[in-house]
């Protein structure tokens, strides 16, 4: 988080845990830590390689860092 009045604040990481929670979380009933975590981890394997995003011109962020680094190259 930054200082009072800082447009870069954690909106990033809450907008993340509210589609973690909206898409994946609230639709499954999970025993313990574990299923927990291993829910994440394939929410957020999902999340970067097959979810397209807007601001990336409706690419994954795969896509989007290789295009990135084919036009470095």
């Amino acid at each position: 988080m930054s200082r009072k009045g800082n447009c870069w604040d954690n909106s990033p990481t809450e907008r993340f845990f509210k589609s973690l929670k909206d898409e994946q979380m609230n639709w499954v009933i999970l025993a313990n830590r574990h299923e927990v975590r291993d829910e994440v981890v394939d929410y957020i394997t999902w999340y970067n390689s097959k979810r397209l995003h807007a601001t990336l011109g409706y690419n994954t962020p795969f896509e989007h860092e290789a295009l990135f680094y084919d036009k470095v190259a």
